[in-house]
């Protein structure tokens, strides 16, 4: 008499069910990082803009021996053979004001600022 031991190789939908809720808790823990970490990288560059802009401001300044109330315009600063070869763009779609050279450069993103301004 045979005795017939077939088993069908496979998963259980109990198995896949605790898979699946394995894949859902990590990806309840990892978007909300990925989240902040864009928006982190993103404030990084925009600074980095700022800082370039003022540098930039500053230098315009000691070339042309400009009073400290005077307020350079996008075409003193940015362009092929100037300060800063193409206008920089805030990463968080925000625009930037260079404002007069007592005044850090601006963006309208809040929370984007120049650190000690």
């Amino acid at each position: 008499m045979k005795i017939n031991t077939s088993r069908k190789a496979g998963f259980t939908l109990v198995e896949i069910m605790i898979v699946v809720a394995i894949i859902g808790l990590l990806a309840a823990i990892a978007i909300p990082n990925f989240v902040k970490a864009r928006e982190t990288s993103r404030m990084n560059a925009c600074i980095n803009n700022l800082r370039q802009i003022d540098g930039a401001k500053q230098q315009w300044a000691l070339e042309i021996k400009a009073a400290p109330t005077a307020t350079p315009t996008d075409n003193d600063l940015y362009g092929a053979g100037l300060y800063i070869k193409t206008e920089p763009a805030c990463p968080a779609s925000g625009t930037y004001a260079i404002g007069s050279l007592a005044n850090a450069p601006t963006c309208t993103v809040a929370n984007h600022v120049l650190p000690n301004q």
